[in-house]
């Protein structure tokens, strides 16, 4: 694999400047991973604060029961006997749970992990393990229910998986159908084409859905196969279990709301201030916590001293909620601003790994992990990379094709080539024909428009059909030239439909399944020795 360089344009002006110009965002961050004095300083604040989180024996308890069942390789078992230990340090990324693991954008962010967490250890000198948190307790259903693969014909394929109820319940609370996990495996199966790894590739799928009850169960198992045996600890922010250990914090979420509130109004009136867009919504009165009523999520709002849903569905005062916290923890539930927060109540998390997206809108708990006690961990921002298979390169290659010429959209680009194609000069002398027609109608359609009204317009009634005809009749040139280079021209279609699918960068669209189809299971070794960059500059991988 040769891996190069290829900054693209794009993301919200707040990302680009913590990625490019730190300096100037510093004020709205807790420090720059890619400091080593931040890392230290950091570090030691860990240290000196160990009794502000969650109790780390009671934790790694709970990590190993949820790990055993889902993640069970040895090397996780590893990094968990690190973790008991006073001192060992986190790196956690995360994302919601997607189908077959989701884009391949999951699959980096994983590996930024695995890969930070080993760097920060050695340059430390202190265990430094890495965390995926499946974010099981979001609720948007739409998001998670599909993936993509280029098919046998190497077009985009859909597979969606169908959910046995319409509730707003959180990811991990709805229940799939064996029928439904058995129709979307099979699907998979039958899009990816024959390879000397597909049998392998697919028992691991099986092995890891069909048993599975929810989303967030078969990609665990699926997270696990793929990063176990690099040390991966994997947790769900929805499972019950977790929540005891959370209560606490919960409790300062609930009787620290109001304080919270400002603190995130106070920060998002910084970044604007600071010439940057929210890239989440901070609204007055929003308690950014949500509650399970009946197996629903229902985000809670403050009014008239009462937390309550938008359609009054419950209502309950300060004392009421932290009752219900008391006896019911698992009816709490973080949002994206609260989550923060409680990742780093439940873990000694030296920096956390964040997408484009995500990085902006972390600087808005900033001062809330303050106003908590707390300091806001470090960002690492997530790899990024384009996979250009060896014939798609070579077909670049032979029509002088860059990534960036991809990424701006090839429509232009395809159409000159095409001229190109067109030896007969057909389209110079379709408008020269045009041109010499009109040139000698127009005037005798004057003329005859002297002789009676009524043959002037009949007359130009008459020259626009002719032009029509002549128009149809290129057309028609134009679509015999196509037909004539129609394999030249599914090679263009290859290039855009692999490199930038719907539109999108390939990471944010495919499922890592068709890769490891055609590479096996081993490819994922090599990808994890492409060296570390937590620059965000994205990269290209040409296989």
């Amino acid at each position: 694999m040769n891996v190069v360089p290829e900054p693209l344009p794009g993301g919200s002006a707040l990302a680009r400047d913590y990625i490019s110009n730190y300096e100037k965002v510093g004020h709205l961050y807790g420090g720059d991973f890619r400091n080593v004095e931040s890392r230290v300083k950091r570090a030691e604040w860990l240290d000196k604060s160990e009794g502000f989180r969650a109790d780390r024996a009671q934790v790694t308890d709970y990590l190993r029961t949820y790990n055993q069942q889902h993640n069970s390789h040895d090397a996780v078992m590893a990094s968990l006997r690190l973790l008991a230990q006073p001192g060992t340090l986190v790196i956690t990324g995360g994302q919601q749970s997607g189908l077959f693991t989701g884009p391949l954008l999951v699959v980096y962010k994983a590996m930024t992990t695995i890969l930070a967490a080993k760097e920060a250890g050695e340059r430390l000198g202190r265990p430094v393990v890495p965390l995926f948190w499946i974010a099981g307790e979001d609720h948007d259903w739409d998001e998670v229910n599909h993936t993509y693969v280029l098919n046998r014909a190497q077009e985009i394929s859909r597979i969606k998986i169908e959910k046995s109820v319409e509730v707003r319940a959180s990811v991990s609370d709805l229940k799939i159908e064996a029928e439904s996990w058995l129709q979307s495996v099979e699907q998979l199966d039958g899009l990816l084409q024959e390879s000397e790894f597909k049998p392998q590739i697919m028992e691991f799928v099986r092995e890891s859905s069909l048993d599975a009850s929810n989303m967030t169960d078969a990609f665990a198992k699926l997270m696990g196969s793929l990063f176990g045996k690099f040390g991966l600890i994997l947790l769900d922010s929805a499972d019950p279990a977790l929540r005891r250990l959370e209560q606490p914090m919960f409790s300062s979420l609930i009787t620290q709301n109001d304080e919270l509130e400002a603190a995130y109004l106070s920060a998002a009136s910084d970044i604007t201030a600071s010439g940057y867009e929210l890239q989440a919504d901070v609204t007055p009165g929003n308690a950014n916590l949500f509650y399970i009523h009946e197996g629903a999520r229902l985000l809670l709002h403050k009014k008239d001293g009462l937390f309550t849903d938008r359609k009054g569905v419950v209502s309950f005062s300060r004392e009421e909620l932290l009752d219900i916290l008391n006896d019911h923890p698992e009816r709490f539930s973080n949002n994206v601003l609260t989550r923060p927060l409680m990742q780093d109540y439940v873990l000694p998390v030296l920096a956390t790994v964040l997408g484009q997206g995500e990085l902006s809108y972390w600087a808005i708990p900033r001062q809330a992990f303050e106003t908590i006690g707390g300091q806001m961990p470090l960002i690492i921002p997530r790899m990024s990379f384009t996979l250009v298979e060896g014939t798609l390169h070579k077909h670049m290659d032979k029509y002088q094709l860059t990534f960036a010429d991809v990424h701006q959209g090839l429509h232009d680009k395809r159409q000159q080539w095409l001229a190109t194609q067109d030896k007969l000069e057909l389209g110079r002398r379709f408008e020269e024909t045009k041109a010499t027609f009109l040139a000698m109608y127009e005037p005798l359609i004057e003329q005859l428009g002297s002789i009676q009204s009524g043959l002037l317009k009949l007359g130009n009634n008459n020259k626009d059909k002719i032009i029509d005809q002549i128009s149809f009749l290129e057309g028609k040139a134009q679509d015999a030239m196509e037909k004539q280079n129609e394999a030249a021209l599914r090679q263009w279609e290859r290039i855009e439909q692999s490199l930038m699918p719907l539109g999108k960068l390939q990471e944010r669209v495919y499922n890592i399944m068709y890769y490891m189809n055609r590479y096996g299971p081993d490819w994922l070794d090599e990808l994890m020795t492409i060296p570390a960059d937590y620059s965000g500059t994205h990269r290209m991988i040409y296989m």
